[in-house]
């Protein structure tokens, strides 16, 4: 049976690298939206992957890179999103999700073959995950209200090539039926 998975891209972050001053407002003003998201992903039984940059601590694992951003600066920006105890994790080293990754072995196993992706940053991150998952025939679907941004023109665009080039639906965090299990935890 095919299903559904939430991707939560690149938010655990502790936001000191050049361009978060110019990502920070985005972030702040898709936060809640995004709470919202991942909650209602984990309230329909829909797959959490958080899919996250290693900031090069080759060493690290999923409890050290939280527990770095959670000591930071920012942790404001981190803990209304962080993982909990069932959601999975892959650490990624560039922009996409997949390059370098086992994300596409992990969805295969739990037989996904739709993402609905969230997270940061639009036209980077988003937009190259967004294609490769295209080419590997998996359906995307991008909530454009739950993804941070750096240059609002630069992430319309993107937005545009992933709904035009990679027939991605884009959809707001409040869309009926994002995940496969919406109808059965609205009790319907």
């Amino acid at each position: 049976m095919a299903a559904t998975a939430l991707i939560v891209i690149d938010m655990l972050n502790s936001y000191e690298h050049e361009d978060a001053e110019l990502l920070l407002p985005s972030v702040r003003k898709v936060l809640p939206r995004l709470t919202s998201l991942i909650s209602r992903a984990r309230q329909s039984g829909t797959e959490v992957i958080y899919v996250n940059d290693n900031f090069g601590l080759w060493r690290s694992h999923h409890d050290e890179l939280l527990d770095t951003v959670l000591s930071g600066p920012r942790a404001d920006l981190v803990e209304p999103v962080r993982p909990d105890g069932n959601s999975l994790f892959v650490v990624k080293a560039r922009h996409s999700i997949f390059y370098e990754t086992p994300l596409e072995y992990l969805l295969s196993q739990h037989g996904i073959d739709t993402i609905v992706l969230c997270g940061q940053v639009t036209e980077q991150c988003v937009l190259y995950s967004a294609l490769d998952a295209h080419i590997r025939h998996i359906r995307v679907t991008v909530v454009e209200d739950a993804c941070a941004h750096i240059h609002a023109d630069l992430a319309k665009a993107a937005l545009r090539m992933m709904e035009g080039n990679m027939q991605a639906r884009i959809a707001s965090s409040t869309t009926e039926y994002l995940f496969g299990n919406d109808a059965r935890a609205a009790g319907c």
